[in-house]
């Protein structure tokens, strides 16, 4: 639904989140035009070698979890470090590592929230990523 939103505009309702899609998308961003292609994993991966593989294909990551399910932020951490790990080379400095976002959705559902903004902001300073609360 996030990535639906951020190339529709329009946020959709019913929308199956097991569903994996690859999505392209050309934006407008400081006066450059920037080509997306965007894989929307959907979390559904069973075995690593799977998800390495998606790792391997990306340039830029936002990690996304849920503030209404624990289990889905328990995975950030792993997931950024594999993230790291997969792209690291003696090539390629700190600097060069590509980009990382932490994402906590469904800011808007206080009332099943199981994981608090501080928890997700302790994270990101943890590993020196960005951090973001949406709805």
């Amino acid at each position: 639904a996030l990535t639906v939103r951020f190339i529709t505009r329009r946020f959709i309702g019913d929308y199956d989140p097991t569903l994996e899609m690859i999505y392209r998308h050309v934006a407008v961003i400081d006066g450059e035009m920037v080509h997306f292609e965007i894989l929307d994993t959907a979390g559904q991966e069973e075995d690593s070698l799977q998800i390495e593989e998606k790792i391997k294909w990306g340039d830029g990551f936002a990690v996304v979890y849920s503030v209404t399910d624990r289990c889905s932020f328990d995975e950030v951490m792993r997931l950024c470090f594999l993230i790291n790990h997969l792209h690291a080379s003696p090539k390629r400095s700190a600097a060069e590592q590509p980009p990382i976002v932490i994402v906590g959705n469904k800011k808007d559902l206080q009332f099943d929230r199981m994981v608090s903004t501080e928890d997700g902001e302790n994270l990101s300073k943890a590993l020196k990523i960005p951090f973001y609360e949406i709805s």
